[in-house]
């Protein structure tokens, strides 16, 4: 059987510090002391480098001073809102009810409860948000500044206003002093219980609260399959035929190895799995290895070789003669594209169909994950992981949580710690919750020449040791972009359109990175929109392009199901359930053991 994979040799075995591929040669390889130091160092900072922050501190301060205009425009500003601040508090106490002097942000939501109108809190609030706006102006529109300053800068004030808003504490909450003189304070015994208990399983190492409700298996993960092939790296997920006949084209996942693969397979009512499984497709699922200090020197090439080639290998030995419908998802879908370049470069045509869900292959608008990428965070990243092997997943969720630090830090601890209210734990955020780690070589190339180089849109990157293009893809090709999505932005993912030649459907969707992709038919509130650009067509900017498209009411997932069955065969029986006399037994029952590992 030729399987093109072995073309890509592993990586040299380096047990405890491979040397940087990102090093110029004139500089000095880390010691060791230096290395623990900074290690040390991310750890208490969180994984941001104080160089990082100083730098951007320093240009933007330097380049303030530097402007007395915008001094006094500033002092113009701060007079004039607090000019309308007393105004309007004037006249609230003066018994009217006058407009707000300021509208929080559409996704701003702290201070839309009943409570917040009342006096003296709707004074308060309107003066922090006053206070925000002002900061706002103080932090950006600085000539000299570099963007990425800017944007750290602006950044780091908004996350220590957040800190300070006036919902984080009781005497300026009102809801929370409703709350605790209606239950006689026992929602603040409550949050202290909460607190106790959350330290204490942070401190053990157990999930979340809640999370038990979701076990991988049992309550999530349960379309019926077989695990039919294992490396130490994947496992494959053959799932059971759920109709009679099945389109001839089987369809892979690739999902991103920074989570676990279920969130394409949730509960039975919002898995995509079983979606396409219940439409005549025979699906396929990539379930990543857990990686752990052994693992540390697996390349970018070892997740491509041992990965998605090593998955068609199976898939062609199981359903012979058939093309692939191959789907990434994020970071999956990123490395689904760059095998489907290299597989083009080599003549190979087993990709029928590409679709990329979320997914950027073009990283020069990487959105605010950008905040924690120079050179500088990146150093201190890579001491941060040399010691283990890998980058920790709690380090990983930090930033994360940090980019939406009003949704996923200060209200949850809000609701939690001071309403005594335990959020009702869903699938989607028991997955969440269940990350895992990256290896130390891996996640310095994909940081490097990814992020940082932008080596794939630029023609630059290599897969053993041969430049890719992108523009040799020629399959037919679906993205799916979030409205909303604050880890690959959409407009991120549409640079997709002036990459390719060949066609592509763009659909953007409503809702975030995670919650806009399980967008299951009946899910209220969804809407997308969808264009098709044919081969050789000009290209039209995202702006125009979303003017142009009117939105459609429901879920994205049909639209998309039609898509691929247009491109796919007419129904044929179901293949075999893997293939034992060429190697891929069925080795257990799904979701297999490697979504199990912790």
């Amino acid at each position: 059987m030729n399987r093109p994979e072995r073309d890509l040799q592993p990586a040299a075995a380096d047990t405890k510090s491979p040397p940087s591929r990102f090093m110029p040669s004139d500089v000095e390889s880390p010691l060791p002391s230096d290395r623990l130091i900074h290690a040390a160092l991310g750890r208490f900072t969180g994984g941001l480098s104080p160089a990082s922050l100083a730098l951007a501190w320093t240009d933007w301060a330097l380049h303030l001073a530097a402007s007395p205009g915008k001094w006094q425009r500033l002092a113009e500003k701060a007079v004039r809102k607090s000019a309308r601040l007393a105004l309007y508090g004037g006249k609230l106490m003066a018994g009217g009810k006058p407009e707000p002097c300021i509208e929080p942000l559409p996704q701003d939501r702290r201070f839309r409860g009943e409570a917040w109108q009342r006096w003296p809190y709707n004074l308060i609030y309107q003066g922090f948000l006053l206070n925000q706006q002002w900061w706002h102006n103080v932090t950006t529109g600085i000539g000299g500044v570099s963007a990425h300053h800017e944007q750290v800068v602006e950044f780091v004030a908004r996350q220590l206003l957040d800190m300070a808003s006036p919902v984080n504490f009781i005497a300026t909450n009102p809801e929370i002093l409703d709350a605790t003189v209606r239950e006689g304070g026992w929602n603040l015994v409550r949050g202290a219980a909460n607190c106790i208990d959350d330290i204490e399983r942070m401190m053990a190492g157990r999930p979340a609260a809640g999370t038990e409700a979701f076990r991988p298996g049992e309550q999530v993960a349960v379309t019926p399959g077989r695990v039919v092939w294992r490396n130490r790296l994947i496992e494959l997920i053959q799932y059971a035929p759920a109709t009679p006949q099945v389109h001839p084209e089987p369809v892979l996942f690739v999902p991103a190895w920074i989570m676990k693969y279920y969130i394409l397979d949730l509960s039975p009512h919002n898995s995509l799995v079983r979606y396409l499984v219940e439409r005549g497709h025979t699906v396929f699922m990539i379930s990543w290895h857990n990686p752990v200090e052994r693992d540390r020197d697996l390349s970018m090439d070892d997740y491509l070789r041992l990965g998605v080639l090593a998955a068609l290998d199976a898939i062609r030995a199981i359903v012979p003669g058939q093309r692939v419908n191959a789907v990434g998802y994020c970071l999956g879908g990123t490395l689904l594209a760059m095998a489907a370049a290299w597989l083009a470069r080599r003549g190979d045509d087993r990709l029928r169909t590409m679709t990329l869900l979320a997914a950027q292959t073009d990283f020069t608008e990487p959105g605010e994950l950008s905040l924690f990428i120079d050179e500088s965070q990146l150093n201190l990243l890579e001491d941060s992981m040399w010691n283990d092997g890998y980058l920790d997943n709690r380090q990983m969720a930090g930033a994360f949580q940090l980019l939406r630090s009003n949704d996923l830090i200060w209200s949850l601890m809000v609701q939690q710690y001071l309403l005594g209210r335990r959020q009702k734990m869903t699938d989607l955020m028991a997955w969440n919750l269940d990350a895992t780690r990256m290896p130390y070589r891996m996640h310095s190339e994909y940081l490097h020449r990814l992020f940082l180089d932008n080596d794939l849109a630029a023609g630059r990157y290599r897969i053993a040791g041969l430049p890719i293009a992108l523009g040799d893809i020629r399959t037919p090709v679906f993205a799916v972009g979030t409205e909303s999505d604050h880890v690959a932005p959409w407009r991120s993912a549409y640079k997709i359109n002036m990459q390719l030649p060949g066609e592509v459907s763009f659909l953007l969707t409503s809702g975030g990175h995670n919650a806009g992709i399980i967008s299951e038919p009946g899910h209220p509130g969804r809407h997308y929109r969808i264009g098709h650009r044919r081969a050789g067509s000009h290209y039209m900017d995202p702006e125009t392009w979303y003017q142009v498209q009117q939105a459609q009411e429901g879920s994205w997932w049909p639209e998309w199901a039609d898509w691929l069955r247009r491109h796919s065969g007419e129904p044929v029986a179901p293949p075999p359930m893997g293939a034992a006399g060429q190697g891929y037994p069925p080795l257990g029952p799904a979701p297999g053991t490697y979504v199990l590992e912790r």
